[in-house]
């Protein structure tokens, strides 16, 4: 891909991310880009990243071999329109949205099917906008590629090769498969995880003493309940009937168990946690899903005065940055008093092996 064009309509954390990675891998890449804040774009340039800005979608972008579309989902169908006359042939247009039937749907009512190929990078942060892109934001990463019906083998063959180039792990599938997957494995357990925190947040005593506790396992559990509601929104209404499918099945194993627990019924108690966590334990820790990684381990530590300070300066005299650091107040399950979070796997490898060799007594969140 060595002369290949690309242009980006949209260039926030996933589009400014995958720009980068290519980047890296192939620094003579042409790299053209549209938003609506041209202040990012300008950024984009000066760090060499971007080397065409466009202040509207016109004749520049028939120069592209591949055009990523990084746009919200509900705005991605009308780019599809003021693209496609400016396409060149053998151009691909693809997309970066973590739904995929409802842009190939549009796709289809366009008659884009030859030139569209659907993308999925599953991978993310907390935190959104070019300002927090990285060149290996989807290292290790699966990356979705969802060809249309009408889709050549060799333009498939492409965007496994770009996924590669970027350190991704591409993995192609049928769109209405992809939306069926993602459902279950990350669309519900978010709609779960909100549903639990809402739960917990009525139930909770005047004083908010079960909120005082639900540090460590529950906070834990419901990380994914801190995600932009906005965009999860979005997300649901674009993939409502496999979630709903999904949401009806898992209400059917609730009332399984709530009818095993009225019941006093052990065998079927000890089956659900039995069986659970022999799936769990059977899922790689390889490789990046749909539901960001958390890069944590906690610290046995005496609490005395300049305990985490020294911690802290044995870390940065590595030059190890740490994300986040609190006492970890609940730890029933065997946790340590401090927990540290970083920000890549690296940096938490680092810090263990750091650590360990000051004989700190250090426990893998599981």
């Amino acid at each position: 891909m060595k002369d290949t064009v690309f242009g980006f309509i949209g260039f926030g954390l996933i589009g400014g991310s995958i720009a980068k990675g290519i980047r890296r891998a192939n620094p003579q890449a042409v790299i053209m880009a549209y938003m609506r804040s041209r202040a990012k774009l300008e950024q984009a340039r000066t760090d060499g990243i971007v080397n065409v800005i466009l202040d509207r979608l016109d004749e520049q972008l028939k120069q592209c071999d591949i055009i990523f579309l990084c746009t919200p989902v509900e705005y991605n169908a009308q780019y599809l329109s003021d693209v496609r006359p400016f396409l060149k042939p053998g151009a691909i247009i693809t997309d970066v949205g973590s739904t995929k039937t409802s842009i190939h749907e549009a796709v289809t009512s366009l008659g884009m099917e030859k030139m569209f190929i659907g993308g999925h990078p599953m991978a993310g942060s907390e935190k959104t906008g070019y300002e927090n892109a990285t060149d290996h934001l989807l290292e290790n990463a699966y990356y979705i590629i969802t060809p249309s019906s009408c889709s050549c083998k060799e333009d498939t063959e492409r965007m496994v090769q770009l996924a590669n180039s970027i350190g991704s792990i591409p993995i192609v599938l049928d769109y209405r498969e992809h939306d069926r997957i993602v459902a279950a494995i990350s669309h519900l357990p978010h709609l779960i995880a909100s549903s639990l925190v809402n739960l917990v947040k009525t139930s909770d005593t005047p004083e908010e003493i079960m909120k005082r506790l639900a540090a460590g396992g529950f906070k834990d559990i419901t990380r994914i309940a801190s995600s932009s509601p906005e965009m999860w929104e979005q997300i649901c209404m674009t993939n409502a009937e496999n979630i709903a499918a999904l949401l009806e099945d898992y209400i059917t194993s609730l009332e399984k168990i709530l009818g095993a627990l009225k019941a006093r019924q052990s065998s079927a108690v000890y089956q659900l946690f039995d069986s659970s966590r022999a799936y769990r334990n059977s899922i790689s820790d390889q490789s990046r899903g749909s539901v960001d990684p958390d890069y944590s381990f906690t610290v046995d530590i005496v609490d005395e005065p300049g305990a985490i300070s020294t911690l802290s300066c044995i870390l940065s005299a590595r030059g190890i940055s740490i994300s986040n650091i609190g006492i970890n107040h609940n730890r029933e399950h065997g946790e340590g008093a401090l927990r540290i979070t970083f920000r890549n796997e690296t940096d938490m490898q680092q810090a263990w092996k750091q650590l360990e060799k000051y004989n700190y007594e250090l426990i893998k969140i599981q």
